[in-house]
């Protein structure tokens, strides 16, 4: 089985090296750029199973470039490290496309357990190879396209691990403490609107110019997904 390649964008040399020794002390093998420019190239030539990429980076930030690497690979898990740890920052992380968030300082057996739960998920995304379907939306977990009908839908990353999750469990109430779980990989803070941004999100894209709506609210306990025409029609 081949040995995992993991791109590590950071310009603190220190910290950058150490991560790269401690990752391959578990069995991956890394490859240091340490600003956004060399980050930039070495994506663009090399394929890499995961990317870690530092946010406040010389030549070209952390932000931009995950923009860029989405662009040209979809599928690729990326994680942000950073020292901003706010909710507008790691938004505009996910907004970049981001599938994973750490704030500086971290532990790095943390670090490593976000890495290995991505890259098994990626993994198993591949294997799968399915469509998911709730009634004209059609979710291609294969080439990461999302249609209503014949209307193609642009997601970003995150929204799109939402859309899946919610999807995944069509007709069930999933609660924000599960979505911040699943999707965040974090407790549910009751002190941020992160979840109803990025529900508010998928609702404007899927939901707002169609006829039928497929997010439902259950005010005090969550969201589903379902078709209600459905349920109409069998009534």
């Amino acid at each position: 089985m081949p040995v995992p390649t993991i791109l590590i964008v950071e310009d603190h040399v220190k910290m950058a090296d150490s991560i790269s020794k401690g990752l391959e002390e578990s069995g991956y093998s890394t490859e240091i750029a340490y600003d956004g420019f060399i980050g930039k190239r070495l994506s663009e030539t090399k394929k890499f199973d995961l990317i870690l990429l530092d946010v406040n980076l010389p030549l070209l930030n952390g932000y931009e470039l995950c923009a860029d690497i989405r662009l040209r690979n979809p599928e690729v898990p990326v994680i942000m490290l950073t020292a901003m740890g706010n909710t507008e920052d790691k938004l505009m992380g996910f907004e970049r496309g981001a599938d994973d968030y750490i704030v500086k300082p971290f532990e790095f057996m943390e670090l490593l357990a976000r890495i290995r739960a991505l890259l098994k998920r990626s993994t198993n995304e591949r294997k799968e190879q399915k469509i998911l379907r709730v009634g004209d939306l059609e979710v291609n977990l294969d080439s990461k396209t999302v249609y209503r009908g014949e209307v193609a839908i642009d997601l970003t990353a995150k929204e799109f691990s939402l859309l899946e999750y919610l999807i995944r469990n069509k007709g069930k109430v999933v609660s924000k403490a599960d979505i911040a779980d699943k999707i965040w990989n974090i407790k549910f803070d009751t002190g941020t609107n992160v979840i109803e941004v990025y529900v508010n999100f998928l609702r404007k894209k899927i939901d707002k110019n169609f006829h039928v709506k497929l997010i439902h609210t259950h005010i005090g306990m969550g969201y589903v997904l379902k078709d209600v025409s459905e349920n109409a029609n069998q009534n």
